[in-house]
């Protein structure tokens, strides 16, 4: 979701909780604050030796231990209040993809992307996601999409792959 759709979410449902599920019927806890905003120009290049860069919006989750039994939730007025503070200070790509960034003691520290979301009486609820990693020259470097064929013919694209004239990393 890009951080002006993820904007345009809230405005349209001022009068809610905000709710975050980071898994499966698992939500993060009402005791959570958004302690930072990070603005991320990323440049990168592939295992193919292609460049490529994007920015993202990544908002940090973070639960207070002080207010464990909290059972009340972030209102998205305050959330939206939050972000257009940080959006004064330093302004959002809108075009950027958002994401968030959050652990607890049973589930290790991701940016996860929001997959989706849904109305629930007085609750809005961001579902999030995780993306896994891929090889983004999967074409140029011959590697296999499928599990047959990765069985198959792991050997040799591994080795056409990883020999220093293939022109991949």
């Amino acid at each position: 979701m890009k951080t002006q759709e993820f904007f345009q979410v809230l405005e349209q449902n001022k009068d809610k909780s905000l709710l975050f599920e980071y898994a499966p019927d698992l939500l993060v806890g009402a005791n959570y604050h958004i302690t930072e905003v990070k603005h991320i120009k990323v440049d990168s290049v592939d295992c193919g030796a292609q460049t490529d860069s994007w920015n993202e919006t990544i908002i940090q989750l973070w639960e207070s231990p002080l207010e464990k039994g909290k059972t009340e939730y972030m209102s998205v007025l305050k959330a939206l209040g939050i972000l257009n503070k940080v959006g004064k200070m330093k302004s959002y790509d809108l075009e950027s993809e958002v994401k968030f960034e959050y652990s607890n003691a049973n589930f290790h520290t991701a940016q996860l992307f929001v997959n989706d979301f849904e109305i629930q009486n007085q609750n809005i609820i961001i579902k999030l996601a995780i993306q896994k990693t891929d090889c983004k020259a999967k074409e140029l470097c011959g590697v296999p999409e499928s599990v047959v064929e990765v069985a198959e013919k792991v050997k040799e694209k591994v080795e056409s792959c990883c020999s220093p004239s293939s022109g991949c990393c």
